[in-house]
């Protein structure tokens, strides 16, 4: 498979979640983020304490639904390969996510993540509550001077007018998961990006260990 911050560019809506039993979710919050093929970056959330569901998908684009993969990924239609989270905010904090998503993808790379190249592959975080804006700008706030004053990553409200996200295709759901890796919660297993083949993240670091183990 194949943009300002705080001071990332401050650019989700109502999104079509893949389907869930929501009675079981008494409290839950939303946020959307692209780092590259979402295949790789969804397993890593589904390992998450707290993470109730996620689903991958289309967003930011400027075409009009129904959206294909075979249209995203000629990167004309202005979406970004999506990662849908939906979490409980009392088992693990929004900043926590962030925390884990700039430790799954370089947020200083413009546009490409790996051999993964086009706008399709761009770096951004759709919040849903002002408090999460507030949340990603804390979690921007501990990355080191050199790593922060680089990072290209769009930071864009969910309920923005206009903004679409559209649930990708059923065989790209927990695709990863689908092919035998594994998405237990609290898993260090590394993650090969692409099933077979392709590059492997490595999960069992201390940033990313603390996060996935539920530790303070």
């Amino acid at each position: 498979m194949r943009g300002s911050m705080l001071p990332l560019l401050l650019l989700v809506a109502a999104a079509h979640a893949w389907p869930r039993d929501d009675s079981l979710y008494a409290e839950e919050e939303r946020v959307l983020f692209a780092g590259g093929c979402f295949w790789s970056v969804e397993l890593a959330f589904q390992r998450v304490p707290g993470v109730i569901h996620t689903a991958v998908g289309y967003a930011g684009g400027h075409t009009l639904s129904p959206v294909t993969y075979e249209a995203v990924v000629t990167g004309t239609t202005g979406h970004a390969e999506t990662v849908e989270v939906i979490y409980d905010p009392q088992r693990v904090s929004f900043e926590r996510l962030v925390d884990l998503f700039w430790q799954l993808h370089d947020p200083t790379s413009l546009n490409q993540q790996g051999g993964d190249a086009g706008t399709q592959y761009r770096s951004a975080i759709w919040y849903t509550s002002e408090a999460q804006r507030a949340g990603v700008a804390a979690s921007l706030a501990k990355l080191p001077a050199d790593v922060k004053r680089r990072v290209v990553t769009q930071v864009s409200s969910a309920t923005a007018k206009g903004f679409q996200w559209e649930a990708a295709e059923g065989y790209h759901q927990q695709y990863l998961q689908k092919g035998g890796q594994e998405a237990t919660t609290g898993s260090l297993k590394p993650i090969q990006c692409y099933g077979n083949r392709g590059p492997i993240k490595k999960m069992d670091k201390p940033g990313i260990r603390a996060i996935l183990k539920g530790e303070l």
